[in-house]
């Protein structure tokens, strides 16, 4: 192979990554933040039990 075709090779290559990285990037900055009225509201301090829909879901399956 001769040295021209190989840094075309290469050139190509760098451009086709950096394309793939722009649209990447494009597409990670136009998700559209979420309202803080529409985020979960913040679960109680503590270390406390909460009952909560998972658990009471696993004492359905146990029950005898």
């Amino acid at each position: 192979m001769s040295q021209q075709t190989k840094i075309a090779r290469r050139t190509f290559f760098a451009v086709l990554g950096g394309a793939a990285a722009a649209g990447v990037a494009a597409k990670i900055a136009s998700k559209t933040p979420v309202p803080a009225a529409l985020e979960p509201a913040s679960e109680p301090q503590g270390d406390g039990y909460r009952l909560t829909d998972h658990i009471k879901k696993y004492y359905r399956t146990t029950a005898i």
